[in-house]
């Protein structure tokens, strides 16, 4: 972690508060390296930070065996990982009325209709989930005031660029270098 700031013990209150919001956001393992550029004179606040590989997506198909019975027209889900019941819920529950959808135990649902194309939808994405958890905990650490932002995030880097005034194109430049130096290991 670099927290780079012309105040040193600016530098090191800084460091502080971003280990406090990871510890609190558990995001201390999920992350590879941070580089943090403040600089209260010329109020800006610049947060790279690199996340760790994750895995891959999880399909319906995956987690749960979709089957379609033609004589009773209704589309059979039969759930393999409990673990993922809620997640395909709340899909479900998006796209048909809970009124739609029977539950005669934990493991099985029914739909009315031919919904075997379910198979191919996400059900959990856990690349998806840290990235969201990041940016909490960006704006967690991100000056009060700093409304003005300019996200120049990468497949596997969350970046900021925060103000209160108008971005400089130098602060982009700034940004720009922390990625590099992410995607290079320095």
């Amino acid at each position: 972690m670099l927290v780079e700031c012309y105040d040193e013990r600016g530098a090191e209150v800084y460091e502080i508060i971003i280990k406090q919001i990871f510890q609190d956001l558990v995001l201390g393992a999920s992350v590879d390296d941070l580089k943090a550029y403040v600089n209260p004179d010329d109020p800006v606040f610049v947060l790279a930070i690199k996340m760790r590989k994750t895995s891959t997506a999880v399909k319906f198909e995956d987690v749960a065996n979709l089957s379609y019975d033609k004589a009773n027209d209704k589309t059979m889900i039969l759930i393999d990982n409990e673990n993922y019941l809620p997640n395909i819920l709340k899909i479900l529950w998006m796209e048909f009325s809970r009124d739609e959808i029977y539950q005669p135990n934990r493991y099985q649902l029914e739909l009315n209709g031919d919904h075997t194309d379910l198979k191919s939808v996400v059900v959990d994405d856990p690349h998806s989930n840290l990235q969201r958890r990041i940016y909490d905990a960006i704006f967690r650490i991100l000056p009060e005031g700093f409304k003005i932002i300019k996200d120049l995030s990468t497949e596997d880097i969350v970046t900021v660029v925060a103000t209160d005034e108008l971005i400089k194109d130098e602060w982009i430049e700034k940004a720009h270098e922390y990625i590099d130096e992410l995607n290079n290991g320095k």
